[in-house]
């Protein structure tokens, strides 16, 4: 009798699968088109990026060949195995692509299962129809149409000018496969943790791990065959080798690791209560030790900002390592030349590459800014503000406490990531510190903007990240796109001067400095006379 009632039970905790999902395409209508149109859009338009840096067999030859033989620039790229052009493109973009797609999904999954447990939505979803394991099934099928998506788009925009519908096919597959890997450990932490924080830091972790365990493998060999590649699902994705006669057994490796972890996360689903987690929370001291507004912010946003001090350290160093070998990836290739310098200014090549270095630094603490800044958005939303503002603590101090460690803390990640790109490079700190330190006013420029959403548009805060990636994207893929100077100059980071290397421009520097302090007062002087969400 028990054997019979068991697939009928199995089909009731899936009850209310569908229109969960479709209530969670309907929440992301936005954030999954954008998502996949700009991951997807950037791997797609690598074959003709390329195609005009590298434009004859030779030069793509001698290309991959630099390459395959600088180590430190294999770290970053991982290795050539075919220097056709959709060879080329898999090497440039295909790993970017693949940590950006892990990111894509991470967001997703957690967003529909641990953050709608945090704010208590779920409990009211579960309390209709609602089967126990529906908001998960929703949240990896959410992931999946995300992943299908970039993989489409991959796929379709590389078939025809790479003339190898097998690779590109491949390449967009691999792509939307280590996603749905990621979605598979981003679903798992979100059963074990209290928080959907931890679950993104925890995930993140990996995905970090995962790609330095890429890197030091393939720092090691020329053909991605280091023990540490087969540790990381990274390492996976490039023994697929798109363009370079197809390896579709790797690529059911890493589609049966994403099922293992799905199924992995369906088993704790179902042996935990709605908000609960496997690893709950420690208790806190008898006796609070948290005095001021300040002490508080410091203590919810140390650990984060400890991991992105420690990030920023590691990529000075890796970055300041592939400088000597930035002249051997370009070799006689002005094309090449010419994008770096477009980058990094006309002071050389090597202070173009650290210069160029230096501002993709800065480009990603905008995100750590960002995000530090939005942390009172997910206080206000998840109702631990009002405990706080509820005593003397007014909203000012209190918002001034998590401004401080935003402001503050970009400072002080791009004075660590500084110092390592000098210490990895073996020059004196002084100038390539100061270059990093430049970077500050388009970064608080970035994070004012999200005060003022914050403080004034608060339902619509969480688009600065938006804003923020691109910024990022324009600083990226912009200059070898050869993108006009009117939609480089979007972003506050296209106006800084190119250190180190340049004259000192103050005026930029100064401007953007007053735009960010104008943005945080207006944001806080809106956050004043507003009603807090509730």
């Amino acid at each position: 009798m028990t054997n019979l009632a068991a697939p009928g039970r199995a089909s009731r905790e899936l009850i209310g699968s569908g229109a969960l999902l479709r209530l969670a395409l309907r929440r992301d209508r936005l954030m999954i088109p954008v998502w996949a149109l700009a991951l997807g859009g950037l791997v797609a338009s690598g074959a003709s990026t390329l195609d005009k840096v590298y434009r004859t067999a030779a030069e793509r030859a001698d290309v991959a060949h630099s390459m395959n033989g600088n180590g430190s620039l294999r770290a970053l790229y991982g290795p050539v195995f075919d220097d056709s052009l959709g060879g080329l493109t898999a090497w440039r973009f295909g790993g970017f692509g693949y940590v950006l797609a892990a990111v894509m999904s991470l967001l997703i999954v957690v967003r529909h299962t641990r953050e709608e447990e945090e704010t208590g939505r779920q409990e009211l979803l579960s309390s209709a129809m609602v089967g126990r394991r529906a908001p998960l099934t929703s949240a990896l099928l959410a992931a999946f149409v995300a992943n299908a998506a970039v993989a489409v788009i991959i796929a379709a925009g590389l078939a025809r000018p790479t003339g190898n519908t097998a690779g590109s096919v491949a390449l967009g597959l691999t792509t939307a496969a280590i996603g749905m890997l990621f979605a598979g450990l981003a679903a798992i932490m979100a059963q074990l943790t209290e928080s959907a924080r931890l679950a993104k830091g925890l995930t993140g972790a990996v995905l970090g791990a995962a790609f330095l365990l890429k890197a030091a493998g393939d720092t090691a060999t020329q053909d991605a065959s280091s023990v540490l590649d087969w540790l990381s699902p990274l390492g996976w994705a490039e023994h697929v080798r798109p363009y370079a006669g197809e390896r579709w057994w790797a690529l059911l490796l890493i589609g049966a690791a994403a099922l293992a972890q799905g199924a992995a996360a369906y088993v704790l689903a179902g042996r935990r209560d709605i908000g609960m987690s496997f690893v709950p929370p420690r208790p806190g001291p008898a006796e609070g030790r948290v005095s001021s507004a300040y002490g508080l912010a410091w203590r919810l946003q140390r650990g984060g900002l400890v991991g992105w001090a420690l990030g920023f350290a590691l990529a000075g160093l890796l970055f300041g390592g592939m400088t000597d070998g930035a002249a051997d990836l370009v070799g006689d290739n002005a094309q090449t030349k010419e994008i770096i310098q477009r980058m990094g200014g006309q002071s050389g090549l090597t202070d173009a590459f650290l210069a160029t270095m230096v501002g993709m630094l800065g480009m990603v603490a905008a995100l750590y800014a960002t995000s530090s800044v939005l942390r009172l958005h997910g206080e206000e939303t998840g109702q631990r503000a009002e405990p706080v503002l509820a005593a003397s603590v007014g909203r000012a101090r209190w918002a001034a406490g998590h401004l401080v460690i935003a402001f503050g803390g970009a400072a002080l990640i791009m004075v660590v990531g500084g110092l390592g790109l000098a210490a990895g490079h073996g020059r004196e700190p002084g100038p390539i510190l100061g270059a990093a330190l430049v970077q500050l006013p388009a970064i608080w420029t970035l994070a004012g903007l999200a005060v003022l959403l914050f403080g004034a548009f608060p339902r619509i805060a969480q688009a600065s990240l938006g804003v923020t990636g691109l910024c990022l994207s324009l600083g990226w893929i912009g200059p070898a796109l050869n993108l006009p100077r009117a939609v480089l100059d979007v972003s506050p980071f296209g106006h800084l001067p190119k250190l180190p290397g340049t004259e000192m421009a103050w005026t930029p520097v100064l401007v953007l400095t007053a735009v960010a302090a104008a943005l945080v007062a207006t944001g806080v002087g809106a956050l004043r006379r507003r009603d807090m969400l509730s």
